[in-house]
């Protein structure tokens, strides 16, 4: 299902709703679930056994609550949670991703959690809160936060004759240029960098240059000229051999970890989260280290980065079990116990009062990370405003128009022109 008949039948829901013509959904009723709290999440097999046993701590403690998991894929995930809630019968207690939190939340199908009798937001980081907010209403809890960083594999930069960088003073030029000799002292076996392009790379250039990809009042909010030399910045990188041609691009970016170049040890950079490095070691079999972005400036505190949620917990704006259903989204975001048992996977600690337990279960390579990103707190001085309505797909967009300058297939003037009107169009029709 396309983002647009997800958008449509979201529209439909608002507007049926709106008409009173919306019939009573299973939340709290007979039929699958019955009268339990319904908890819908995406994940893999770790995923689901890991929020598994958080429900049953749970249920431990409230046997007057039953929960009753909803797990899923990513890639269905999204198209079944909007059929649920143009039929009024979303779960009640979402997992909700940033892509897609403006757009449930102003078409009503999220509950505002400030609103929420009995939801503890007192010991959340007021920049977690900010990110899960649009025009002013909560939309969702950010179950951990990461930041977009560069991650380096020393073994492969001291087989080039190279130190790691200086990533508190390190520019795109030092970027390019360690990456470009990477690739010609292996004589090509090996990539400087892979990419790593996506929405966040884009966010964390556009800050650079004290600009946003969206304002607060969700327009575009950058500079014709600063996107075009983003897209001019990219070729650079391609051309001077410090990255994968265009057609190793493309195969690179549908490539799982598994198989792509850094999980192989065939890159000596990579762009990642910063809660992935367990994983990304694990993978390689390599001792990796995480690196602030490359800056204009060569200062860190210009380097754009920003704390970013993983993903959100949400309530169903018309959940019939308004109150079991409060207490379930207060136990994962506050219990201790609960923050211990879903540690870091899906992103580090957003609640001071929970963080020590998260910190004495944690393996030293997950630690490792959590001390990184807390070395970046300095730096980081806001979070970007949150998508708006109508840009759930722009990743993809991106990558398309990436591709194309990297193939010549367009110019970067070209190409900023084109994503500029694209994506414009997307959030006009949003």
């Amino acid at each position: 299902m396309s983002v647009l008949s997800r958008r449509g039948m979201l529209g439909a829901m608002a507007g049926l709703a709106g008409l009173g013509l919306v019939g009573c959904g299973r939340s709290g009723t007979a039929g699958p679930g019955g009268g339990s709290v319904r908890f819908a999440w995406w994940g893999n097999d770790y995923l689901n056994r890991q929020t598994q046993a958080v429900i049953d701590l749970f249920t431990s403690r409230h046997p007057d609550i039953p929960v009753a998991p909803e797990p899923g894929e990513w890639g269905s995930y999204w198209d079944k949670l909007a059929t649920m809630t143009a039929a009024n019968d979303a779960p009640d207690v979402i997992n909700m991703d940033q892509k897609y939190i403006a757009e449930y939340g102003e078409r009503g199908a999220l509950m505002n959690l400030r609103e929420a009798t009995g939801l503890e937001l007192g010991t959340i980081d007021d920049q977690a809160l900010a990110a899960g907010s649009y025009t002013d209403k909560l939309y969702g809890i950010s179950t951990g936060q990461n930041a977009y960083t560069v991650v380096a594999n020393p073994r492969l930069f001291a087989d080039a004759g190279l130190e790691l960088p200086d990533d508190k003073t390190w520019t795109w030029d030092d970027y390019r240029e360690a990456a470009t000799k990477i690739g010609q002292e292996s004589g090509g076996k090996i990539i400087g960098t892979a990419y790593g392009i996506n929405e966040a790379y884009l966010i964390i250039w556009l800050r650079q240059h004290g600009e946003q990809l969206y304002t607060p009042d969700g327009k575009l909010g950058y500079r014709p000229e600063t996107l075009i030399n983003f897209f001019a910045e990219l070729l650079a990188l391609m051309e001077a051999g410090a990255g994968p041609a265009a057609e190793h691009y493309v195969e690179e970016a549908d490539a799982s970890l598994e198989q792509s170049a850094f999980g192989t040890n065939r890159a000596a950079m990579t762009w990642y989260w910063t809660n992935q490095l367990g994983s990304l070691e694990g993978t390689s079999g390599s001792d990796l280290v995480q690196l602030r972005p490359p800056s204009r400036t060569g200062q860190a505190a210009d380097n754009g980065l920003y704390y970013k949620p993983s993903m959100f917990w949400s309530l169903s704006a018309r959940t019939e079990r308004r109150d079991q259903a409060i207490t379930f989204l207060n136990f994962l975001v506050n219990d201790p116990d609960a923050a211990k048992t879903l540690l870091v996977d899906r992103g580090a600690p957003i609640n001071r009062a929970t963080r020590p337990a998260v910190e004495q279960a944690l393996r030293p390579v997950d630690l490792r990370s959590l001390q990184f990103l807390d070395a970046l707190a300095g730096e980081i001085k806001d979070a970007p405003p949150v998508p708006p309505v109508g840009a759930s797909d722009v990743q993809n967009v991106l990558k398309r128009y990436v591709s194309d300058v990297f193939f010549t297939k367009l110019s970067p003037e070209q190409a900023a022109e084109k994503f500029t009107t694209e994506v414009q169009g997307m959030l006009d029709a949003g």
